[in-house]
């Protein structure tokens, strides 16, 4: 019991660094954003004047923030549908254990290794109407002239989101190729001797227990998409006529092009609590199935 409670001692010692750093510089500057939220703080000269919700509801009147959030949401929706369907179409594929699998599921894993900026870079090419794709269709015969991808209103945030499911798609690969990795061979040649065919077999037995995955792979890509800024920031910077502009962008452009550090403080609060909406259910759930 002794050497039990001296074990307990160090290991707390030792992680009290951590834990002071992450109280401090996590939490402690979210509680800090909050109390400049409900200031009056506008240039460059603080104002700590207390105004309570006042910039809270200033930004729910302005129909730049209210269209933020409907693009937000669309971009959330189109980019977990994406990566969910052809994350999970690749790793039904690679669990055929094809010839030059290991290639294949590298090459798909690649893109995860580069920053969104990066990838924003690239698909601005490919999508640039004088260039990229525009190129290669009006090689094989097609008239390009009025296919401007990104610079047209209806096309860019439908652009913004194939660069991000192109990026992101094999994170989701791999976490539901572990998942059919982890259903056991008996199950499925069982399931065949009783006469299920594989499409019964995909859909009545490996479909349930990749359930968990798809859990974990919407929180994860959910709270990525939630809190956008650097990958339409370099393909569109919010454009064209906003139809791509997100809370980030808002809350850039709100703090530090317009020095608006209230304004943009609570910007930055209404996306922790997007985000939050996510994350805490999962994060409550999960607590309860370990106990």
């Amino acid at each position: 019991m002794k050497e039990s409670g001296r074990e307990r001692r160090i290991s707390m010692l030792l992680l009290a660094p951590s834990f002071l750093l992450v109280l401090l510089f996590v939490y402690g500057f979210i509680s800090w954003s909050g109390y400049i939220s409900m200031s009056a703080w506008r240039g460059l000269v603080p104002d700590y004047t207390f105004v309570g919700l006042k910039q809270y509801a200033s930004l729910l009147q302005q129909p730049r923030f209210i269209r933020d959030l409907i693009n937000t949401g669309l971009f959330t929706a189109l980019f977990l549908v994406g990566n969910l369907f052809f994350g999970l179409l690749l790793a039904v594929l690679l669990d055929r254990k094809l010839r030059g699998e290991t290639f294949f599921r590298n090459l798909f894993l690649f893109p995860m290794s580069i920053s969104f900026v990066v990838t924003g870079t690239i698909w601005v090419w490919v999508f640039n109407p004088s260039s990229g794709l525009n190129v290669f269709f009006g090689a094989l015969g097609f008239d390009t002239s009025n296919w401007l991808w990104i610079v047209d209103k209806r096309m860019a945030l439908f652009c913004v989101v194939m660069a991000a499911v192109w990026q992101m798609t094999g994170f989701t690969m791999a976490q539901y190729l572990a998942g059919l990795r982890g259903v056991s061979d008996d199950i499925r040649e069982a399931a065949r001797i009783d006469g299920a065919s594989e499409t019964r077999i995909f859909t009545h037995i490996l479909l349930p227990q990749l359930l968990p995955v798809t859990v974990g792979a919407i929180v994860i890509l959910g709270h990525i998409s939630l809190k956008i800024f650097d990958l339409i920031f370099v393909m569109t910077g919010g454009g064209p006529a906003q139809r791509t502009d997100v809370p980030g962008i808002f809350m850039f452009e709100t703090t530090f092009r317009g020095d608006f550090f209230a304004r943009g403080a609570a910007i930055g609060i209404f996306m922790l609590l997007m985000v939050a909406v996510l994350i805490v259910p999962y994060l409550v759930y999960s607590h309860r199935m370990d106990k």
